[in-house]
């Protein structure tokens, strides 16, 4: 192996030899724990240190790095104290995830360092976002993320480097392309000859190194560093090294050839490059023997510390705590002038105030910029507040999404529009493993409203209809907003762009130019988790929200005998049980009106909570009035035949006579 130091120091290259070992050496003391059973698991990341070593001594401690679960020198690096690593190891309180996630899925904003999620490529997304932040914020900052050479064939790395291309954005792609994901060969994996040939395709920089040359490592990457600073961009690093053992420990490497593992063993990053170091009379034997012993002390002694830690003790309270970050809501009141204006300008209304009054606020979605979004929502945006937080995105909302949470990683409050609401199933894994789990994993809030266009009505068919919010009630961690005026949209939207925490929401687009109402012209908020009561009565409780609201109120204008509770829910996530349940209680009859297909809908979970609280307050069953169970069709016979607007007035009447 040849070693090139260039201008290196001795006491750089000593350095960099301290930060090889010591991963090595905790590496050898976890395979001694797993045989012990005092491990349940561990990926190890022996013969690749080069790698992780290489990149974050390159890297400031304030640059993001987002390693993945073979990149303990990237941990090491960074100087976390080694007792909390292996209390999180152990799944002890002291770790950085509170027993809820296991080994390096952690991220830690003190030492800037963002973990994965077993997905793989959503980090690749993450790291868009977070160096977009970067970008905006003028710092010079650089942000390295990991994949191995499977990830490579997912989407999201697609997705991911094309927008990094076409935003300019400065980002280290580092592939650690190790030969085999789990037990498949790369030649099983893809068929170009090498994956740093995929930069031309998407127009960026590629390099390929060989991973197990700490020096070949930490030269280009210095050199790159500097010149990303001066040129912002991203660039595609290959780097060619080996798994040495199993994909974890007990998978084992029997499907490797021998030839293969002995080939690699002799380019050991860690052997050789302490063989460099003692020719050129840098590192001597017993320096080295001092090292190991001093390292391995340190080694013991966190382990006790860690050893010594009580076991986590289960706590409901502790647990539901942290599914959200804490926020208290921020009321500001309704004042001053009103204007008559319909949904959509609400919307519209609520962007723009929100926008000036958070500068840290980016919006992100396929044609919102020049051309004002699908709807036309943000025609005029890009003119005050300029292209740099108005993005039009290619089509990927997967990349989109995951980019949406680094951005609030970085500072930033994020704003993503889907197109229409079914398109977020192409950016479903992050939204329900990213943004939802991040709090309650690791602390981490997601500061992230989706704008989510919904609902049948138009003729649109399958793909442009559906109202899909039960995908997401029933997902910890989310908040899911459904409001059904224009007064309500713009309040909530105000608040839901406040509120730390990620939200889904939906807006029925029908409502968009079919509804006015009188609204204030500044800015307000209406608190999420509160339903309006519409309609007060005593014969019947109509549970609803949406496009069902406005159906549910003709159908009681056409009846004006029928007296009813009428409660928009506004908010599905939180819940405004108070109310349902207080409702409930007066009338004695419940009817829960969705236009979302019957089984598995949030009128399912409504009805089961009222049966379990209300039981002996009810007259009569709980109903549930929805649309068919099936795809919601093209055709307008076929789409009134499936929207429940026809059978709901027979339903409510045959509930009041039961």
């Amino acid at each position: 192996m040849n070693f090139d130091r260039k201008k290196l120091t001795d006491n750089k290259l000593l350095e960099l030899y301290k930060r090889l070992l010591k991963p090595r050496l905790i590496e050898e003391k976890m395979l001694i724990l797993i045989r012990q059973g005092k491990v349940s698991k561990w990926f190890s990341g022996i013969g690749q240190e080069a790698i992780s070593v290489g990149v974050t001594a390159v890297l400031d401690n304030d640059e993001y790095i987002l390693p993945m679960h073979r990149n303990l020198g990237v941990f090491t690096g960074r100087d976390i104290p080694l007792h909390r690593l292996f209390s999180q190891w152990q799944g002890k309180a002291n770790g950085f995830t509170k027993g809820r996630d296991r080994s390096f899925h952690f991220g830690t904003q003190e030492y800037k360092i963002i973990g994965m999620i077993s997905h793989l490529g959503p980090q690749l997304g993450v790291a868009d976002g977070i160096a977009l932040a970067n970008k905006l914020k003028q710092n010079g900052k650089i942000t390295a993320v990991f994949t191995g050479e499977g990830a490579t064939s997912e989407g999201d790395f697609h997705e991911a480097l094309n927008i990094a291309a076409v935003w300019e954005l400065p980002v280290m792609f580092v592939i650690e392309n190790n030969g085999y994901g789990l037990s498949t060969p790369t030649n099983e994996q893809y068929r170009c000859q090498n994956l740093a040939d995929k930069g031309v395709g998407y127009g960026i920089e590629s390099h390929i190194v060989d991973g197990n040359n700490i020096l070949e490592v930490y030269n280009l990457l210095s050199e790159l560093k500097i010149s990303m600073i001066e040129k912002p961009r991203p660039v595609l690093l290959e780097f060619k090294t080996f798994r040495m053992r199993g994909h974890e420990e007990a998978s084992g490497t029997k499907y490797v050839p021998q030839e293969l593992m002995d080939m690699w063993a002799a380019k050991d990053p860690v052997d050789n490059y302490k063989k460099y170091l003692i020719e050129k009379g840098i590192l001597s034997d017993d320096l080295d023997s001092e090292l190991r012993a001093e390292i391995k002390k340190e080694i013991d002694e966190n382990l006790a510390m860690a050893n010594a830690e009580p076991e986590i003790i289960a706590s409901y309270s502790d647990e539901l705590n942290d599914v959200y970050k804490e926020y208290t809501y921020e009321e500001v009141s309704p004042t001053g002038e009103m204007e008559n204006i319909r949904f959509i300008d609400a919307i519209t209304s609520s962007l723009r105030q929100s926008m000036e009054r958070y500068e840290n606020s980016v919006i992100m979605g396929q044609d919102i910029a020049e051309y004002g979004g699908a709807f036309k929502i943000t025609d005029g945006f890009v003119a005050q507040f300029g292209k740099e937080r108005v993005r039009n995105t290619p089509i990927c909302e997967s990349a989109v999404v995951s980019a949406a949470m680094g951005l609030s990683i970085n500072g930033y409050k994020a704003i993503v529009e889907m197109q229409f609401a079914d398109f977020v199933s192409t950016g479903f894994n992050p939204v329900v493993n990213l943004l939802a789990k991040s709090h309650y994993r690791w602390l981490e809030n997601a500061d992230v409203v989706v704008r989510m266009p919904c609902g049948g009505g138009t003729q649109a068919g399958p793909f442009h209809s559906q109202t899909n919010e039960a995908w997401f009630t029933k997902t910890p961690g989310l908040k899911v907003v459904y409001p059904a005026f224009p007064y309500d949209v713009k309040g909530l939207l105000n608040a839901s762009i406040n509120d730390p925490n990620p939200v889904m929401f939906f807006e029925h687009k029908q409502l968009y130019r079919s509804l006015s109402q009188d609204v204030p012209k500044e800015y307000y908020t209406l608190p999420l988790g509160k339903a309006a009561l519409l309609k007060e009565g005593t014969d019947v409780t109509i549970i609803s929200f949406g496009a069902a609201v406005h159906w549910a109120l003709d159908t009681l204008e056409k009846n004006p005998e029928i007296s009813a509770d009428l409660l928009d829910l506004r908010t599905l996530q939180p819940l405004d049980t108070e109310a349902i349940y207080a409702s409930v209680k007066k009338t004695g009859r419940v009817i829960i009106y969705q236009e979302d297909t019957m089984f598995g809908g949030i009128a399912s979970d409504i009805s089961a909570m009222i049966m379990e609280e209300c039981f002996q307050y009810l007259d009569a069953p709980v109903k549930r009035v929805a649309s068919l169970d099936s795809p919601i069709p093209f055709t307008k016979a076929l789409e009134d035949q499936y929207l429940p607007k026809g059978r709901f007035e027979a339903a409510l009447k045959e509930l009041i006579s039961y």
